[in-house]
């Protein structure tokens, strides 16, 4: 069927449910579109035309489409977003494996069976070669999970080590030594000990001989899984619901090659939840509940509260300050709220998380250490250990910090002096990109916190899947890094060199999207008619306050028009 002649009411790729466009021609929210609002892939990105090929082909300019009473874009990415976490799961099952040791006894020997017991099986650098690392399983017992005790109040005393790793010691030859604490903050501080008060639960009814047994680590490992799984599950939900005409672009959240990889290396699907959904908040113009969403993602991991900049910025231009007010401060009492019990408290155990980030040296995959080994540099700060205090100041941690601020104050003239007011999507990136790549660490999961900002802010499939291939083959040289060269590892500039190739594909991307801020009719969402599917009451609003207006009337015949959709082209 086609785009002109298809049935009104009725949903192009699944769905039965009636639609309801808005007057204006944008679309509504809802996410039943009939098919003239929206995108078919097959029809605009090569990638998924050539993948359709098994099952038939594009989709024909006369096929019968929203006949279907089950598959709609969102159900077909849930189910490929299912596959790709199965998969996920099964790169880190290696690590939760066990072995009995002793490892074998004779049928009779009662002494040799009561010794018996299960270990997890680690041995031969299992988590780098089988490249199954999880923060999840060490974490365990490095926090002293398995122990009970409620997080930010246990604490526990270990040795400083210097670049070597070796310990340092004191003018009396006795180690040096420091107190540790739970070093993430609150909220997901507060989701590993859950899971840990659950595993414990589990371990009591399988003793029973209620449920199948195992060690605690590996039920611990699954039950985090399972809830990490979901809430990458509600991820992919926002972004669908978030995309406007462009549904489907929710494949590339959900079948990430980075998903594959990271989804379990750490807890930060929590976070892409809750920023995803304070996106979508805000887009369905329900501000308070957006910045609760950020505030509770901010207290899981601090990246969702970059997204108040963006929001500033162009609530500034489009005069909508007391929406981003009633954000802010519904961001900022959620985050008290989830805090300040816990600081009062506990405020040492509160503490460690700013501590431990501000103590911290430049992570093997941040620009600062690229730089420092192939040009021999010591660094801002010197040749610190992973435990050794930095200077005061840390001019590491003040040189991160001023070239992010630059980077937000260029982003800010962008989007103030561009000739159609920036995506809200793209400014985001446009900032979660600026903070991974000067910031001091750049831990491998982090890279997920950019999969659902830039599948809405460039809808472009092949960079997109290029840029999510090499940031998940990290990952490979990486474990051989880690593994160290005299355990037939790599040496580490092969590592760094795929770092730099990472850092170059995100900042083509970036690259890519302020071309599209400043030749809007480029962009592929104002190409269709809409302005803003995230923007909420920010979308069509008109400017307020605009840096070079001059340069604005004289590049607006550039822009793409808003209103009636041109076609799925």
């Amino acid at each position: 069927m086609s785009r002109d002649l298809a049935e009104p009411g009725t949903d192009p790729t699944g769905g039965d449910e009636p639609t309801t466009p808005a007057r204006d021609g944008r679309v509504a929210d809802t996410d039943s579109l009939s098919p003239d609002e929206r995108v078919p892939p097959t029809w605009t990105e090569p990638i998924a035309r050539h993948a359709s090929r098994p099952i038939g082909g594009p989709l024909g300019e006369h096929a019968a489409v929203g006949r279907h009473w089950f598959w709609t874009p969102l159900r077909v990415g849930l189910l490929l977003a299912l596959v790709a976490l199965a998969l996920g799961w099964f790169g880190k099952a290696a690590c939760i494996q066990q072995f009995s040791n002793p490892p074998s006894c004779a049928a009779n020997d009662k002494a040799c069976q009561q010794q018996q017991r299960l270990e997890l099986d680690w041995r031969a650098n299992r988590p780098y070669v089988a490249m199954c690392y999880s923060d999840v399983v060490p974490l365990y017992s490095a926090e002293k999970l398995h122990e009970g005790g409620f997080p930010y109040q246990v604490h526990w005393t270990e040795e400083q080590k210097d670049h070597n790793g070796l310990t340092i010691k004191g003018r009396d030859g006795k180690p040096l030594t420091y107190d540790r604490y739970m070093e993430y903050p609150v909220l997901t501080g507060l989701f590993q000990w859950a899971n840990a008060k659950i595993t414990d639960l589990w371990m009591a009814v399988s003793d029973e001989g209620w449920l199948p047994g195992a060690l605690p680590v590996a039920v611990y490992f699954n039950i985090s899984a399972l809830w990490l799984a979901l809430a990458w599950l509600v991820t992919v939900w926002a972004v669908a619901m978030s995309a406007g005409r462009r549904k489907w672009d929710v494949v590339l959240v959900a079948a990430s090659p980075l998903v594959m990889v990271h989804a379990f290396t750490n807890f930060d699907t929590l976070a892409t939840a809750f920023a995803a959904t304070g996106l979508l908040a805000w887009a369905r113009r329900k501000p308070v509940l957006a910045g609760v969403l950020l505030g509770l993602g901010a207290a899981a991991k601090l990246y969702p509260l970059f997204i108040l900049g963006p929001l500033l910025v162009l609530c500034l231009r489009a005069g909508k300050m007391r929406a981003w007010t009633m954000a802010a401060g519904a961001a900022a009492v959620t985050w008290l709220a989830v805090n300040l019990p816990i600081a009062l408290a506990f405020p040492r155990g509160w503490w460690e998380f700013f501590h431990r980030n501000s103590i911290r040296a430049a992570d093997p995959d941040s620009l600062y250490n690229v730089v420092a080994h192939f040009s021999g540099w010591l660094g801002f700060d010197g040749n610190l250990g992973s435990t050794q205090p930095p200077p005061t100041p840390s001019w590491l941690n003040a040189v991160s910090i001023v070239l992010f601020l630059a980077c937000c104050a260029g982003i800010a003239l962008i989007a103030l002096s561009a000739p159609v007011r920036p995506r809200v999507a793209q400014l985001c990136f446009l900032v979660v990109s600026a903070f991974l790549i000067t910031n001091k660490v750049w831990s491998p999961q982090y890279s997920l916190w950019l999969v659902p900002l830039a599948v809405l802010a460039i809808p472009r499939w092949k960079p997109l899947l290029g840029w999510m291939l090499i940031d998940a083959l990290v990952w490979v040289p990486r474990m051989m890094f880690y593994l160290g060269e005299d355990k037939k590892g790599l040496p580490p500039d092969w590592f760094l060199g795929t770092v730099v190739l990472r850092d170059l594909a995100v900042i083509a991307l970036c690259v890519a999207v302020i071309r599209e801020i400043y030749r809007p009719a480029t962009d592929k969402v104002r190409q269709l008619g809409d302005d803003d599917p995230c923007g909420g009451f920010l979308d069509s609003a008109p400017d307020r306050f605009v840096i070079n207006p001059r340069r604005r009337n004289r590049s607006s015949a550039d822009a793409a028009p808003t209103g009636t959709p041109t076609g799925a082209g």
